[in-house]
């Protein structure tokens, strides 16, 4: 494994993103002296907050999987999770709709969801669900210690016996090809493959070895931070200034200095020199190349669709909904082709609903209730839409009427508050082509085919987020935390 040459004492991180912070408390544990600046008043990152009239939604990342992933974080410095956050187990994880009316909860408990998928899809349909289980936990024993929670540095590194064994498993083959091999119903084949779009690809396109973030989603469990995910960074954060880690607030870096090729320091926007050792980039892999380092060459990535973001705040409440709610349009292949391959809005939009105020009613008003209504739509770089102009207001408007198509009846009248996030605020907070899921995970932008985490010339220059190694997601950025410290303390080498 390749890592920082050098003195490593005195670390400057750059971004109090969830990766970021899981960096820096593993710098800190080892010993390192950390200083973390934040250009917000807050930490986060994608993982932020924002507060209207006593609504508070979580701007980023709703759905919490694997919080083992945050207890190994704030273990490294000593501390234990339940001391810093409640984690709240949602049951059922999600619930989906389909076009037909029927639906289905989606529980972790396999016996329930066995049960589950029988009650709705048939006895038939329950057994393939039990063969998706073992095989999407097999996939993920195979591939975790080998080829996600290691660093890899060239593509003879993904050379072990747990390749071949993914080989044998078919887990090179398409995604849809290997759902279809477990379950016949659409409505199965879709609840346990939408998950691709995660990874920036349609189910037709993705590869096998990616369901398992349907097994993270739906097996091992889904949570939900009291509080909200942005829970999540600022537990991270206070656990890492009682360790000692220096937390800058609004404090924006402009350019790392360099010289003979090593990073000296780290420049602000208020005219300070942070001098550092080593250098920890957490901002979009390809704003951090071309904003903060010196020009180098860099390939051209294909980035993952992006989405827009409903926020609202609202009177109206629904009984019949879960907190995590899944709505299938009638179009299945045809929508993925409309966002990814000619860059349109979804004709027949399948949605994601969350609805927090229902499991912590803290987060809106008495009375009110907050929903965070997510739809994906074209990057900047496929699509050829003006969400600078009155698109966003126009579209947030055909979302709510969908809504109101889909069950929510009532809800346009009931709305208090209202904010549309959309691809060209995610490219102004500094995302490339205006994605938060960054770089798709292609077959060549995967594992070590994925931009790495040391920069390639500067020999004291790491990136950390899901830009990087290895790849996008709550569970995926908090990794690479944990990998972007073992550059620098040569800790997570070769297995």
């Amino acid at each position: 494994m390749r890592t920082v040459t050098g003195a490593t004492e005195r670390v400057v991180v750059v971004g109090a993103g969830l990766g970021g912070l899981a960096c820096a408390l593993h710098l800190a544990g080892a010993g390192r002296q950390v200083t973390l600046l934040e250009r917000e008043s807050v930490p986060g990152g994608r993982a932020g907050r924002l507060a209207l009239d006593g609504y508070e939604f979580d701007t980023g990342p709703t759905v919490l999987t694997m919080p083992e992933l945050i207890a190994e974080a704030l273990g490294a410095v000593g501390e234990e999770l339940s001391d810093w956050l409640e984690l709240i187990p949602l049951d059922p994880a999600y619930r989906a709709y389909y076009p037909d009316g029927s639906t289905l909860d989606v529980v972790t408990d396999t016996a329930r969801m066995a049960a589950e998928v029988a009650r709705v899809c048939g006895p038939r349909e329950a057994d393939g669900y039990l063969r998706f289980v073992d095989y999407a936990r097999r996939l993920w024993q195979l591939e975790r210690a080998d080829f996600i929670d290691r660093n890899l540095d060239s593509p003879p590194d993904l050379l072990t016996g747990n390749l071949l064994r993914l080989l044998a498993a078919g887990a090179f083959r398409r995604m849809q090809t290997k759902i279809e091999q477990f379950f016949t119903d659409p409505r199965t084949q879709r609840i346990f493959s939408f998950q691709a779009m995660y990874a920036g690809l349609a189910p037709h396109d993705a590869l096998a070895i990616y369901t398992v973030i349907a097994y993270l989603d739906s097996v091992a469990g889904v949570s939900f931070p009291r509080g909200g995910m942005h829970a999540v960074p600022r537990a991270l954060a206070g656990a890492a200034e009682k360790h000692g880690v220096q937390i800058r607030y609004d404090t924006t870096v402009t350019r790392v200095e360099t010289t003979g090729g090593r990073a000296r320091a780290v420049l602000t926007a208020a005219g300070d020199r942070i001098p550092a050792d080593v250098v920890v980039l957490n901002p979009d892999l390809p704003v951090a190349y071309a904003e903060l380092l010196p020009p180098a060459r860099r390939r051209r990535l294909r980035y993952s669709p992006s989405c827009v973001v409903l926020h609202l705040g609202a009177r109206q409440g629904y009984q019949q909904i879960a907190h995590h709610n899944v709505h299938f349009g009638r179009l299945w292949k045809g929508t993925f082709d409309e966002v990814i391959r000619r860059g349109e809005l979804m004709s027949d939009p399948s949605l994601l609903v969350t609805n927090p105020s229902r499991t912590d009613p803290s987060v809106a008003p008495p009375g009110g209730h907050t929903y965070y209504v997510l739809a994906p739509v074209p990057n900047l770089d496929s699509g050829r839409l003006d969400w600078r102009g009155d698109l966003p207001q126009r579209y947030a408007d055909e979302l709510i009427a969908t809504l109101a198509e889909r069950g929510y009846r009532g809800l346009a009248d009931g709305i208090e508050v209202r904010e549309m996030i959309t691809p060209a605020d995610w490219a102004d907070a500094g995302m490339a082509a205006g994605t938060p899921f960054a770089a798709a995970h292609t077959l060549f932008q995967t594992g070590p085919f994925r931009p790495g985490n040391l920069h390639p010339t500067l020999e004291n220059v790491v990136f950390v987020g899901s830009g990087t190694q290895p790849g996008v997601g709550v569970p995926m950025v908090l990794i690479s935390g944990k990998l972007a410290a073992g550059r620098i303390t040569g800790a997570g080498g070769a297995r």
